[in-house]
């Protein structure tokens, strides 16, 4: 990460992002997503958001990450406080594939991506001495950064079954999400944040997508993780749904990068929802994503009025029907 090919501005940027959570929450049109979420996290924690379904971990993600906003409790990231300078995080921050949010396109193969998110870095990231470079300059700048990308990420190109022409459709759930992974990293961001690390893995699938994580931890960025059951080197925040409406989750074989404190609660009717994202509020504009209309999502307010303490399955439902694609 940080090669030479990019420039002296991204060069000069220190790598990995501090984050500190101090009583956050979000609450949406029909209730609570999540509340009461307190860590912190040093430059190349690994932080594993762990819970099931419809616990409000993937809309912690996206507010970590400066793509929702939350109404309750403080957070900063690299020093930049939540919800105040969003747009801010969002430039230091990058999501792997997330659901509803910046899926892949099925019908473009991996080279199309890798390209279109290299021109999409150079469009929104470059700075305007690069836009002014040649262009065979500019064409071996990209190559390298996708390279660089790529190998972080362990996504053996040549092993597909048709190479760098191979279509998602046809890539295996861990191909995917290292194809995801390689695309956030091509913004060589300072906090990575994956959705659904786990889902649909093997043991051993799961193994190696952990490894991968903890490999780009080791190298300096911090990476928020969401799963249904979190490694025990992690970083360990839960959300869970409960009848007395609070949870303590624990932070067990916290590396030495990261503190212990974690604590999240959630309404007793949020067990009820269903899948993620959660409760009602709508994700920001995500300029990290590969997607051409991404910069046209807009922020909107979470409603204000509505006194439902519940979240419920209708609830969800309208996040999903809200968020569509960014």
């Amino acid at each position: 990460m940080g090669g030479e090919s990019v420039g002296t501005e991204t060069e000069e940027q220190p790598h990995g992002a501090t984050v500190v959570v101090d009583g956050f929450g979000l609450k949406g049109p029909r209730g609570w997503v999540f509340r009461q979420v307190s860590f912190r996290a040093e430059p190349g924690a690994l932080v594993a958001v762990e819970g099931p379904s419809g616990s409000g971990r993937t809309c912690l993600l996206l507010a970590l990450t400066g793509r929702m906003k939350a109404e309750e409790g403080h957070a900063e990231v690299a020093g930049l406080p939540l919800p105040r300078k969003m747009a801010a995080v969002r430039r230091i921050s990058a999501l792997g594939q997330v659901p509803g949010v910046n899926e892949l396109d099925p019908a473009f193969t991996v080279a199309e991506h890798l390209r279109e998110r290299a021109l999409l870095q150079r469009r929104y990231d470059g700075s305007v001495r690069a836009l002014l470079r040649r262009p065979a300059e500019r064409a071996a700048t990209a190559r390298a950064r996708i390279d660089e990308a790529v190998k972080a990420a362990g996504l053996d190109l040549d092993a597909l079954p048709k190479g760098e022409r191979t279509s998602v459709r046809d890539l295996e759930r861990l191909e995917a999400l290292r194809l995801s992974i390689a695309l956030a990293l091509m913004g060589r961001p300072r906090l990575l944040a994956v959705d659904d690390t786990d889902l649909k893995l093997s043991d051993a699938d799961r193994a190696e997508a952990w490894a991968l994580l903890r490999s780009l931890a080791a190298a300096g960025t911090t990476v928020l993780a969401v799963c249904s059951e979190a490694p025990e080197d992690a970083l360990r925040i839960t959300t869970l749904s409960g009848e007395t409406g609070e949870t303590t989750p624990q932070a067990s074989g916290t590396p030495a990068s990261a503190t212990t404190e974690a604590t999240t609660t959630e309404t007793a009717a949020a067990k009820t929802a269903a899948p993620e994202p959660g409760a009602g509020a709508r994700p920001a504009a995500d300029t990290t994503t590969g997607a051409t209309d991404a910069d046209r999502a807009a922020v909107r307010e979470t409603a204000a009025d509505d006194t439902t303490d519940a979240t419920t399955e209708e609830g969800a439902a309208d996040a999903l029907a809200e968020t569509g694609r960014a």
